[in-house]
């Protein structure tokens, strides 16, 4: 069985670094997370293989590991949990809680990835072993496994990754451009009361160089989800730290603000460091929209109402 634990191995590693990628957020850093999660996807994709592998050869103590393992990947999220409060003081525009919480179950989750890997690799070179003594008979029981198993780990691989990607705000709403105004000390933005800015140079450089959009849910769903602190809190972050912004320390009004409009429409205004209307509008459709902000209302029974249907 050493072959295919080796390979089972692998196949399980490689999907879970090919989810590891340092980008904007710049979590996990570079090298030292990089060594911690891929030495704990090693280790998930190792006893993942071995698991179905030593109960075909009758170990049952050997694939207890599993549930092990499971425990061990959960304790990570608060790890992660808590690593990323201890950063958020460093934040010109903290993530917020929401944020935090989703990057946290997207680590742990990705753990299960690498281990869904090489335990789908070990039954499908089972499977592969079983069916060597009839329809595959002429490769052999090692061949016959390969066969089966190697296709079956990429597919769940690449399956999985998508699985935890999620949608973006581009999926739940319409994002457009929209015009910086004053009313008196007012900043608004199509119609929206953002904050006040008494500063009149401060003024002066929104309506020269600010930015705005509009993002308009699709649905009630989307209003509801979009509604969400955390996840109006993730997008003024993103945007920041995508495009860049003037704000500084102690410079409240400069700070990226998100507001909503009655109809559930979010107005966005921020001063970034680039004016580039076109990466200002890419950067909010890209945000994540963040599993604990998602809210499906018409899907309840009181929802039936909203949509004009009466129960029985």
């Amino acid at each position: 069985m050493g072959l295919p634990l080796l390979i089972g191995t692998l196949l399980g590693s490689l999907a879970r670094f090919s989810a590891l990628r340092v980008d904007y957020r710049q979590y996990p850093s570079y090298p030292q997370g990089y060594v911690i999660h891929t030495a704990l996807g090693i280790l998930g994709a190792f006893l993942g293989t071995a698991g179905p592998l030593a109960l075909a050869l009758g170990d049952f103590t050997a694939a207890s590991f599993l549930a092990v393992a499971a425990s061990q990947f959960r304790e990570i999220r608060d790890v992660e949990r808590q690593t990323l409060q201890a950063l958020e003081q460093t934040e010109l525009v903290p993530r917020g809680t929401g944020y935090i919480e989703g990057i946290a179950r997207v680590f742990e989750a990705r753990n299960y990835l690498a281990m869904a890997a090489g335990l789908l690799f070990s039954l499908g070179y089972l499977a592969g072993e079983a069916l060597a003594a009839g329809p595959l008979a002429a490769l052999g029981e090692r061949w016959s496994g390969l066969l089966v198993g190697i296709p079956l780990s990429l597919v769940a691989w690449v399956r999985l990754e998508r699985y935890t990607r999620g949608p973006r705000v581009a999926d739940l709403a319409d994002v457009v451009p929209a015009p910086i105004e004053f009313d008196g000390p007012m900043l608004t933005v199509a119609g929206v009361a953002v904050m006040n800015v008494g500063w009149g140079p401060a003024r002066e450089r929104y309506l020269k160089e600010g930015l705005a959009a509009e993002i308009r849910p699709r649905s009630a769903a989307a209003k509801a989800t979009l509604a969400n602190l955390g996840q109006r809190q993730a997008i003024a972050h993103d945007v920041m730290a995508l495009i860049g912004s003037q704000h500084d320390v102690d410079e409240p009004e400069f700070t990226p603000l998100i507001r909503r409009r009655a109809d559930g429409t979010l107005v966005l205004a921020i001063l970034p460091a680039e004016r580039d209307v076109d990466a200002f509008l890419a950067a909010i459709r890209q945000v994540p929209v963040l599993e604990g902000s998602v809210r499906k209302p018409l899907q309840s029974p009181v929802g039936r109402y909203l949509k004009g249907e009466r129960p029985e």
